[in-house]
């Protein structure tokens, strides 16, 4: 058995579904437009430079969906795949997923974004495993606005994969061989630790280290 892990927005997606979400909130009405909008557009500007502090921005995101019932975040999010992600996922990002899942790999999406808005999206590629960053509960199921564990970004993708190996008693190691396809330089963390890394419609910088290191290219939305 192989391990195939699969980084989510700009790699499976052809879109960052967490800047997606917030700007669904805006159409909602469910926050001030201008503000929410500015503070959304900042931290997606650090996230592509590479500069995010990812509790900052999680504090933000889960602050905002603290604001609402379990029932009415629901009843959005089912708004938002259909509108947003579903139309967004192309044949080529699913035959990906599915020749790893039909080789016997043990396959996983591990993304930065929350499990709130990826939750969903994991389910309609068929992966049940998912790695995302985690929102505090309380009693009732509701979103508290708290942080739990390390943010899978960057080295934090490194420590949540071991931790999620770990508990099924196996290692990076464990494997012949390892894939994981990212869009991104903050993924280089990870990438560098698995036998196979392939740079998937990678941004610039992205590129460029793909390109130093020999690592293969795979643009999967080329039409």
């Amino acid at each position: 058995m192989n391990l195939a892990l699969f980084d989510l927005d700009h790699t499976l997606l052809p879109l960052d579904s967490d800047y997606e979400w917030g700007q669904f909130m805006v159409r909602q009405g469910a926050v001030d437009p201008v503000e929410f909008a500015r503070i959304n557009d900042d931290f997606y500007v650090q996230y592509q430079a590479g500069t995010l502090d990812p509790v900052s921005y999680l504090e933000f995101a889960f602050g905002t969906l603290s604001q609402f019932s379990p029932q009415q975040l629901e009843a959005w999010h089912a708004q938002y795949m259909e509108q947003v992600i579903l139309p967004a996922i192309r044949p080529a990002a699913r035959a990906l997923v599915k020749k790893h899942q039909d080789d016997g790999d043990l396959v996983a999406i591990v993304t930065a974004t929350n499990r709130f808005v990826t939750g969903p999206i994991a389910e309609a590629f068929g992966v049940q495993d998912l790695i995302a960053a985690e929102p505090a509960l309380d009693g009732h199921g509701q979103i508290t606005g708290l942080v739990l564990g390390t943010p899978p970004y960057g080295e934090g993708k490194v420590i949540n994969v071991r931790h999620w190996l770990s508990q099924r008693d196996l290692t990076l190691d464990s494997f012949p061989r390892s894939t994981f396809y990212s869009d991104s330089q903050n993924d280089i963390p990870l990438l560098s630790r698995v036998t196979d890394p392939v740079a998937t419609n990678p941004n610039a910088r992205l590129l460029a280290h793909a390109r130093e290191h020999g690592w293969p290219i795979l643009h999967l939305f080329d039409d």
